[in-house]
């Protein structure tokens, strides 16, 4: 692994880290260390997908699982990160709900990291703030820290809404998606951008949102 992508890495976790301290409430023991092993899941399987539909088979290519610049699928990542995380916190859902808002951030810190790594930059530019590589003129949109601007105001957004059945986790899910959604046609790509993964994630996190709102409504009401 390249020292400036373990960087980025870590500010992810720094950023995660932080909104756990910001947000404690609900939290299960340890909540840094299990999201942070549920991330480290989540991206050794969307990359083990990623070679896989690139036709490189991981049994036969060891090595090639470690080079992960060379793609990481999204939605295998995310899945494999929930299931890691839940079967860390022995299935209780009400985890994912009071640790939404630190994973929005620690997300943030993720796209933040492309400070170490020279790759904040993507479409053209001419704006005010908007800068260029050390060899080019070519100034340039500083998409990734878009990015991590609304994944931060997402995450503050998520942290105001109360703790109950899969109401923060789907509205991270929706806001983080949104963001990513909005960002991705500023960014430069050669196999076309993952906007239909993004539109999935809104609708996804619309739809568990609307799932957990029914599920209170729902459940009995006890009196004394």
């Amino acid at each position: 692994m390249e020292f400036t992508l373990l960087w980025a890495a870590l500010t992810g976790v720094f950023f995660a880290w932080g909104g756990t301290r910001l947000w404690p409430e609900g939290l299960p023991d340890h909540a840094t260390d299990r999201m942070v092993g549920a991330a480290a899941a989540g991206l050794f399987m969307g990359r083990l997908v990623a070679m896989t539909l690139q036709g490189t088979n991981p049994l036969t290519h060891p090595g090639d699982i470690l080079v992960i610049r060379g793609g990481v699928h999204t939605a295998a990542a995310t899945v494999g990160a929930l299931g890691v995380y839940l079967w860390a916190v022995k299935g209780q859902i009400r985890f994912l709900d009071a640790t939404a808002a630190a994973a929005v951030l620690g997300l943030a810190g993720w796209h933040a990291g492309c400070l170490w790594r020279n790759t904040c930059l993507g479409a053209a530019s001419d704006l005010p703030w908007a800068w260029s590589l050390p060899s080019s003129t070519i100034t340039r949109h500083p998409v990734e820290i878009y990015a991590a601007l609304g994944l931060i105001a997402a995450a503050f957004i998520v942290a105001r809404l109360p703790i109950r059945t899969l109401l923060r986790t789907g509205a991270g899910f929706a806001l983080a998606s949104l963001v990513l959604l909005l960002t991705e046609p500023l960014r430069l790509t050669i196999k076309g951008g993952l906007e239909p993964w993004y539109i999935a994630g809104i609708a996804a996190g619309v739809v568990v949102v609307t799932l957990g709102g029914r599920a209170v409504r729902s459940a009995p009401i006890h009196t004394t």
